[in-house]
């Protein structure tokens, strides 16, 4: 039933599953022994749904999907002048981490489960939108720990002196991040700011440390259990990421206050001078045509019913101007809610997508296989029946393979190059297959010989006329690498294929071929082939230089065409 409620829902119930049943998948039944037996649902949230992101939020969702209870009203107190916390924002920080928003759930009650549901929605959001704490960093903390103003600033490492979160002595921001380095958790956003001048810090007015974002928290304001008052604060480089993120938090756990679905709101001042109050928890309303959502999901539903999909899916809706059209409010907690194709969505999940009746299209195409690679494939299963064997090598390859090893210059390759390659073995896009299939030999040299190979796929070449800047063309590579070079079976093969492409061997309107030069080419033997007086690629025995480079011992013969003329 649950898992027929998340499809409903537009979420997928991935498994159900237990600690004991991860564990022993993943590292064996020993290890698996004393883990918990208690049933897991493990649950696919679609990324765009932050509100979702905890038991809280997802209850909530469900059980207004299921119209058992009304979305809440989420509320911010605005406290008394001179009474709320403040949060000054220092012009230090503006080369670091530039923005900040906070704010207060008051007398909130903890227990084991919504304490860990709590620190685990942080977490999630800090993987997920916020971008492993790039883009955003959430501090939580004991408000009844420390008093107000709050400063959020920027220090030298060796100034900023704390005992971090679960830690039994201070230490200075420098050595915090020693010892974290190896920590498997944090090591992973220490990057973001150790090789800045200054450090990003809270204090307190008592000169206290909040946190050190994104890294650690203090342990002075740590949360437990007991805690009744809780000062969130988001720090970050996207005023707009750290904005949702602050409203997420608080929609999720203000139930758990006294008063539910309140949250008080904290002034940030910024180094203008100007204040601000957050969180923002905006609601706003939007207009869409009843006929436009019909249209688009393919139903033909009345405005009222409409209306009433869209609040089951937590988008408050009723019908105005003589129901032609529909009034929707967006609540704090649907930050992904930015046009109107996104209503029409969730129209569409609250409607069922097994639901919608299915027509067959107006338009009537078929479907045919694109000239080039029929042609390939037709060309594969010669070359295997030639006794060709097939490679698949990648497209992306380091600069010398297609230039220093082949004894070109890489800028006459007229390659792609990445901007920024992971490895260096991809570090362009290839211009001619021979790389690839030298490796796979280098890869092979246990087996018996002859070993021939063959591959047909796409090169990349730089064409400034193209839209894009480069083109691709479909080549063919086949290469037989032996005690003998056996130039002849290269020979024959290249006859071979001009025979299955009904291409005669003649000049006017077959094809020749005219002794070349090449620089992966043993001289005085290489060749180029020409198809109607244009030259479409060269077949030869392999330089010696470019079969050491490449960490092979016998000669080897190639043949590489490009096969685009034939389509």
């Amino acid at each position: 039933e649950f898992d027929e409620l998340c499809f409903e829902f537009g979420l997928e119930l991935d498994e159900i599953t237990s600690e004991k049943d991860i564990i022993s998948k993943e590292k064996g039944e020993e290890k698996a022994k004393g883990a918990s037996d208690v049933v897991l649902y493990k649950i696919d949230v679609p990324a765009n749904r932050y509100d979702l992101l905890c038991l809280e939020g997802l209850v909530r969702g469900l059980q207004v999907f299921k119209e058992r209870i009304n979305l809440p009203r989420f509320e911010k107190i605005i406290p008394a002048e001179g009474e709320g916390q403040r949060l000054i924002v220092t012009e230090q920080t503006a080369q670091i981490r530039p923005h900040a928003v906070a704010a207060v759930l008051r007398n909130i009650t903890f227990t084991k489960d919504r304490y860990d549901s709590f620190i685990d929605l942080q977490e999630k959001l800090h993987q997920n939108i916020c971008r492993k704490r790039a883009l955003v960093a959430i501090g939580t903390h004991d408000l009844d720990t420390i008093t107000g103003p709050f400063t959020f600033t920027a220090k030298a490492p060796s100034e900023i002196k704390f005992k971090p979160l679960n830690q039994s002595k201070e230490y200075t921001a420098s050595q915090i991040m020693d010892l974290y380095r190896t920590d498997s958790h944090l090591r992973h956003y220490l990057h973001l700011i150790e090789n800045k001048p200054r450090y990003p810090v809270i204090y307190d007015s008592n000169g206290v440390v909040l946190s050190m974002p994104p890294i650690i928290n203090g342990d002075h304001t740590k949360i437990s259990l007991k805690t009744r008052n809780v000062f969130i604060e988001c720090t970050g480089t996207d005023i707009t990421k750290a904005k949702i993120v602050l409203d997420i938090m608080v929609t999720m756990f203000s139930e758990y206050c006294e008063k539910p679905f309140t949250v008080e709101a904290v002034e940030v001042v910024h180094p203008n001078g100007k204040t601000h109050i957050y969180p923002e928890l905006a609601y706003r309303t939007e207009k869409v045509k009843p006929e436009y959502i019909n249209k688009k999901v393919g139903i033909s539903e009345t405005p009222s019913s409409l209306a009433k999909l869209l609040t089951r899916m937590c988008l408050k809706s009723h019908v105005t101007g003589n129901g032609n059209h529909l009034e929707i409010e967006i609540p704090p907690t649907r930050a992904d809610i930015i046009h109107a194709c996104d209503i029409v969505e969730d129209a569409a999940i609250a409607y069922g997508y097994n639901n919608i009746q299915m027509v067959i299209p107006k338009t009537y195409t078929i479907a045919n296989q694109l000239p080039l690679n029929k042609l390939t494939e037709l060309l594969r299963l010669d070359l295997a029946a030639a006794g060709f064997t097939e490679a698949l090598t990648f497209a992306l390859c380091s600069q010398e393979d297609i230039a220093d090893k082949l004894g070109t210059d890489i800028s006459a390759t007229n390659a792609v190059i990445i901007a920024n390659p992971k490895t260096a073995e991809f570090q362009v896009a290839r211009t001619t297959l021979l790389p690839g299939l030298l490796k796979t030999i280098a890869a092979n040299r246990k087996m018996p010989l002859p070993l021939k190979l063959f591959e047909i796929s796409d090169i990349v070449v730089k064409d400034p006329n193209a839209d894009v800047g480069a083109k691709n063309y479909r080549h063919l590579c086949a290469i037989y690498y032996n005690k003998s070079p056996g130039f002849e079976i290269i020979h024959g093969l290249l006859d071979r294929v001009m025979q299955v492409l009904d291409v005669p061997p003649n000049e006017e309107n077959g094809y020749t071929i005219k002794a070349a030069e090449g620089t992966a080419f043993f001289p005085g033997r290489c060749a180029e082939v020409f198809v109607k007086g244009q030259s479409i690629g060269k077949l030869g025995v392999v330089h010696p230089d470019v079969i050491t480079k490449f960490e092979l011992t016998m000669p080897c013969s190639v043949l590489e065409i490009n096969i685009e003329p034939f389509v």
